[in-house]
């Protein structure tokens, strides 16, 4: 009779696993957005700001707090618990830890990891990197390289072109002919592998989707290679992470699917300045590219898959202080660019005054260990509550498209 008992429980286990199984939905088409350094007091901050605009306080909309799954994700690296962008970055992109300032590498500096673009792009996805810094920073650079140091920027940025992947986007490359100017120029290497180079918002807008592969980066005029300008200082016909996202988007889609990894890259390094205001601005950027995507969404609901995370926090920033019961998030209303765009004594001492009238605080210039959340919506994004760690973010990307994925060359 027991046996008959544990054979019928048993039995309406796996019928009830098997219907969960069957009612997961595998995604055709996967955005991974990742906010570098958005942490949850970013966010709140930003939709804090956002209702006080509306003349009201606390939760304003971003685009993905609207998400129906929620969870949080820890980011410590193989060696500490405050993990950097690229020791996080690989383990977003391989499932391993590494430890900091390396990339791609496991701690023994001799195994390689291997990131889950490669299989996607062997089983026929499309994949995109893209990022509102340039394209061989940490977080973009772990998804088509490995070095054993993030500051490697010539080196990581030569294997682009050997990639074979499909779309680079971000401000373009630190150092394109080396260091020292006498290296092959990596735009020259990708367009010998096949890519076309487009430049700026005009380029941007022009393109019309298709097999070709491309590399899109600022305008020519523009001299600054290390990122695009914050949202707060941009001008007109500057390139936006929003503009990225969309041409991503049409040089990517195809039957087959595709990937992206899309980083708003600059939430980071506002933060290690503590540049609340700009923090806010940027944070909003982000959601506007992250729109994009979900107008994607809305046209295939079922086949789509969207997450945004962050790979660390960064800033230690506090809501309320000195006792007081409130955030005044209107005070940045009085910031009108960045401290990097004026990055003196007195315009830092502005910032500061600005922070405090806000009533906003901060404890590093570095980044804490804390989790950071995680947003998902679409097919599979019940899989991604929870308390998550940043290597579980692949591995199960990795099992909802059906691709082997060990993470190891």
């Amino acid at each position: 009779m027991k046996q008959k008992i544990f054979l019928a429980v048993a039995l309406a286990g796996c019928i009830v696993f098997s219907a969960c199984t069957a009612s997961v939905k595998h995604p055709k088409y996967v955005f991974l957005f990742i906010g570098d350094g958005m942490g949850l007091a970013h966010v709140s901050l930003t939709e804090d700001y956002l209702a006080a605009k509306n003349g009201r306080h606390g939760s304003g909309n971003l685009s993905f707090t609207q998400f129906p799954i929620t969870g949080l994700v820890t980011t410590y690296s193989a060696n500490t618990l405050v993990t950097c962008s690229s020791a996080a970055a690989t383990a977003l992109s391989t499932g391993h830890k590494t430890k900091n300032n390396m990339m791609g590498i496991a701690p023994d500096s001799v195994t390689y990891f291997a990131s889950l673009t490669a299989p996607l792009h062997r089983a026929g996805y499309k994949i995109g990197i893209a990022t509102s810094v340039s394209i061989d920073h940490a977080t973009p650079g772990a998804f088509y390289a490995t070095s054993l140091s993030r500051s490697n920027y010539y080196e990581i940025a030569s294997q682009a072109a050997s990639s074979g992947f499909d779309f680079f986007a971000g401000s373009g490359f630190i150092y394109p002919k080396g260091k020292n100017n006498d290296r092959e120029d990596v735009y020259q290497q990708l367009e010998t592998a096949g890519y076309r180079i487009v430049r700026g918002a005009e380029g941007a807008a022009q393109l019309a989707g298709g097999a070709e592969k491309i590399v899109l980066v600022q305008a020519e005029s523009v001299k600054e290679h290390r990122s695009l300008p914050y949202a707060i200082d941009r001008k007109a016909d500057d390139l936006t992470l929003s503009q990225i996202t969309q041409a991503a988007i049409k040089t990517l889609y195809n039957p087959e699917g595709f990937f992206a990894m899309i980083e708003g890259g600059k939430i980071d390094w506002a933060a290690h300045v503590n540049d609340g205001a700009t923090v806010v601005h940027e944070t909003i950027d982000f959601s506007e590219a992250v729109k994009m995507a979900v107008d994607f969404y809305r046209q295939h609901p079922d086949e789509t898959l969207i997450l945004v995370t962050a790979d660390h926090e960064t800033g230690g920033l506090s809501l309320g202080r000195d006792g007081e019961y409130a955030v005044r998030p209107l005070a940045f209303d009085g910031q009108q660019h960045s401290l990097e765009y004026d990055p003196s004594d007195e315009k830092a001492a502005a910032v500061e005054e600005i922070n405090n009238n806000a009533l906003c605080g901060w404890t590093t210039k570095g980044h804490t260990g804390i989790m950071v959340p995680i947003y998902a919506i679409g097919a599979g994004s019940e899989r991604f509550s929870g308390k998550l760690d940043n290597t579980d973010i692949p591995k199960r990307i990795a099992e909802l498209t059906g691709v082997a994925f060990s993470g190891l060359k």
